[in-house]
């Protein structure tokens, strides 16, 4: 089979292995220059001005909905915190607040029967109108009780879920070294480790990131980043454009049995709606490209919105002579219609165009690039949603689609390819959701999940000497496969509030993997008791279920006989709101694993991919003989304190993770885990001394995670020593300083905004991992960029 080659500009001879590090500390500087240039005119600006209120007023409208049937909630009270502006919803749950000064605001609403709300981070200018929903949870509130009833930032301590926290986007956009991307913004939360630098993998209490499940607007979607990584969740850039996320859901553990198929966390990104006041725009400049949107009404109840973006990374990458150079485009939309006030069609799409290409002059740009695999990719994702709302119950259906189609290969010094991997992934769902209250204290949820992977097809070549098993014999892989995989899972819940403090929710799922010919029950039960007006402990049981990666089943021939994997977790948790913008939280777990993919070839360790592996170091992907026989276990302590944007004009959270992973091979020993990272703390925290400015930091240090040493000689050398599997030094401490200023300005009918953010302000040297240099024939280790600064510019109309 012919294998094909990727795009060359010619070569030549160079000066060195290390001529990527220098190319790489040009680009930082030339970076710093730039950014330094436009702090100055930032500077100059806002010279004058800075105790000025901005020109120009806002409008916020939006809809007050029950949060457990979308029902309109009439005669809510909703105003904006710090000003005397207030509405009262009209029947549909509709309300306008017109004239608003500009800045970032918290909008509270109330109402008879419902638990109060405050929703804190709304950002008003002067351009386009704010468009907001907000949920009230019901509550068996009396009049007398409503009016004395303190509105808070949180949910109340008695029924915040375990393991979970909210991050809006306002929140995500401003968070200092995190490039507004959702994934990143999430990693800051408790119980999530430190990866490999530039990426966004999460490892949520020990787990691989190929653990991780993803929701978009109801939508399960294997992978949300550009260039991302198969069979697993991670990359460099999450794809959804943080102008189009609503909020991001985190759950360090799979407490709700409406999500399951993966062992670790989910994360539910919810879309927001376009505007329906009038035709709005954006144009914006970020740390990694740049994009337009167009927003506005659509019919005579519904809404819009488009966006286009392309990445500058090519052209950065070309200006400082990198070796290779990537560069993407995505596309986002959404289109929302009632029809009239129970029925609701949405239909969102998201897509994205991948490329790489080498850039070969030298012979040291050969050698470089021999150990960076080449992934060019073209995906989306879609979802076209029905929701049907009732006085007690609300129904959601949603159709969707997702497909990608990765090219991955890896050369060799001279420029030929060593591994090649064309392989296309797609999949046909249809999920349905029902939820009815059977009376104020019980509530039922329903669902069905049936999901078609059709026409899943893979073109894989893997060398034997980049292939070898235990004894080191070569075992050369060639594939070339379609087939097809049918699951569905089937869930229900119930929620119980046994009294005024006593809340107690079971749920059971159960899963189906038709190409696997198996089937898993897994049940979940929570228990929340508030004790006292502001403290409240939880408890969570939980079993979750895996079914392996489809590229996992084409690295032998005995992999597609491979089970689901499986794990159980107690989470015990204590939660205390200190002041209604001010909460701080304890969580304890303990988390067992089962039937874990063991590797044949490498008896000592089970399966931990993430990143782009380098096939030079060790076999790619899953593409080996693998067990389902290895097991694992996980436990830690969580502390997360949390401040919201109030009237204090101050926020800002704080994490602490002291955590232990180990896992147990196809030789029976126990090892620490591939992401056995025992301590992790962030510390970030911002100020808003007015509407035009915004000061911002972030710290965070994490102990290093475990290595494997080199073979050093011989003829596997370059390769890594299993027998000393995990047990080499781990890498060094990592911790990083970031800092960021954002600068508003607000014209008649547009607003303006400004942003530098400096990413590792010291010049931390981090090491994300240690690689082969064949020239040196000695492990080096591979760092992170020193300072790196970026600018943003976006303007409203």
């Amino acid at each position: 089979m012919a294998m094909r080659r990727g795009r060359y500009r010619g070569t030549g001879d160079g000066h060195g292995g290390r001529r990527r590090m220098r190319q790489i500390r040009d680009a930082a500087r030339a970076a710093r220059r730039a950014a330094m240039a436009g702090l100055a005119l930032a500077g100059l600006a806002g010279a004058g001005t800075a105790q000025q209120a901005p020109a120009g007023t806002g409008v916020v409208t939006g809809r007050v909905l029950s949060a457990s049937t979308r029902q309109p909630v009439e005669g809510a009270t909703v105003l904006l915190r710090g000003t005397a502006l207030r509405a009262v919803t009209t029947g549909d749950g509709r309300f306008a607040l017109a004239g608003t000064p500009v800045g970032v605001f918290a909008v509270e609403a109330r109402a008879i029967g419902f638990t109060p709300l405050v929703r804190s981070d709304v950002v008003i200018g002067s351009g386009k109108p704010v468009s907001l929903e907000l949920l009230l949870e019901p509550s068996p509130f009396t009049l007398a009780e409503l009016e004395v009833a303190v509105a808070t930032f949180f949910a109340p301590p008695a029924e915040a879920p375990p393991s979970a926290q909210i991050v809006g986007r306002e929140e995500i956009r401003r968070a200092p070294g995190v490039q507004e991307d959702v994934v990143r913004a999430v990693s800051l939360l408790p119980g999530v480790g430190v990866t490999i630098g530039g990426r966004n993998d999460l490892v949520v209490r020990g787990g691989a990131p190929f653990e991780n499940l993803f929701v978009v607007d109801g939508l399960e979607v294997p992978n949300i980043n550009h260039f991302g990584s198969q069979g697993s969740t991670g990359g460099p850039l999450a794809l959804v454009n943080i102008e189009f996320v609503q909020q991001a859901e985190f759950g360090a553990a799979a407490i709700d049995a409406r999500y399951g198929d993966r062992t670790a966390s989910v994360t539910k990104i919810g879309l927001r709606e376009g505007t329906d006041r009038r035709l709005a725009g954006q144009l914006n400049l970020s740390a990694t490209g740049a994009g337009v949107l167009l927003e506005g009404p659509v019919g005579r109840d519904g809404s819009f919105y488009l966006n286009a973006r392309r990445s500058y990374l090519d052209l950065i990458f070309e200006l400082a002579d990198f070796g290779f150079v990537p560069s993407y485009w995505d596309f986002s939309g959404k289109v929302v219609q009632r029809l009239g006030e129970r029925h609701t069609l949405s239909l969102f799409g998201i897509g994205a165009i991948d490329d790489f290409e080498y850039n070969n002059a030298t012979a040291d740009d050969l050698f470089d690039n021999s150990r960076i695999p080449s992934l060019t990719q073209r995906q989306y994702f879609a979802g076209l949603a029905w929701r049907m709302s009732g006085r007690r119950s609300l129904l959601d259906v949603t159709l969707g689609r997702t497909w990608t189609r990765f090219e991955t290969f890896q050369n060799d010094t001279l420029g030929t390819p060593i591994f090649r991997n064309f392989s296309t992934e797609g999949d046909n769902s249809l999920r349905t959701d029902f939820t009815h209250a059977v009376s104020p204290a019980l509530s039922v949820t329903v669902g069905n999940t049936a999901r078609l992977a059709g026409g899943l097809d893979y073109e894989i070549i893997l060398p034997g000497d980049l292939r070898r098993d235990a004894q080191g014999v070569p075992r050369p892989l060639v594939v070339d496969t379609t087939f097809s995989a049918f699951r569905n899972a089937t869930y229900a819940s119930a929620r119980w509030q046994a009294t005024s403090r006593l809340a107690l929710t079971a749920g059971l799922r159960g899963d189906w993997y038709g190409q696997l010919g198996e089937y898993r029950v897994a049940p979940r039960l929570v228990a929340s008791l508030g004790v006292g007006p502001r403290d409240g402990v939880s408890l969570a049981l939980a079993r979750t279920w895996q079914a392996p990666s489809f590229i996992w089943l084409t690295g032998d021939a005995a992999n597609p006989a491979l089970t689901p994997f499986g794990a159980d977790q107690v989470v015990l948790g204590w939660n205390r709101l200190l002041r209604p913008d001010l909460k701080i939280q304890l969580e304890a777990y303990a988390k067992r694993y089962r039937d874990y993919p063991a590797r044949e070839f490498r008896p000592q360790a089970v399966l931990a991919p993430s990143g782009f592996e380098d096939v030079t170091n060790d076999i790619p992907f899953g593409l080996e003989p693998l067990e389902a026989a290895g097991d694992g276990r996980a436990i830690g302590a969580e502390l997360f304190v949390q401040k919201k944007l109030s009237e204090v004009p101050v926020y800002g959270l704080a994490s602490l993770t002291v955590a232990r992973s180990e896992f147990r091979a196809l030789d029976g020993a126990w090892r620490p885990g591939a992401y056995d990272g025992r301590f992790i703390g962030t510390v970030a925290a911002g100020w808003r001394p007015n509407a035009a400015w915004e000061l911002s930091g972030k710290f965070r240090l994490a102990t290093g995670l475990p290595s494997t040493p080199f073979v050093t000689s011989g003829e596997l050398a370059g390769t890594l020593d299993f027998t000393q599997y995990n047990a080499g030094p781990r890498l060094p401490t990592f911790h990083q300083l970031d800092v960021r200023v954002d600068r508003r300005w607000s014209f008649s009918g547009s607003q303006l905004a400004l942003y530098l953010d400096v990413q590792n302000v010291y010049g931390r040297k981090n090491v994300s991992q240690y690689q082969w240099n064949a020239r040196l024939g000695a492990p080096e280790p591979n760092e992170t960029l020193g300072v790196f600064p970026t600018i943003g510019v976006t303007w409203e109309f």
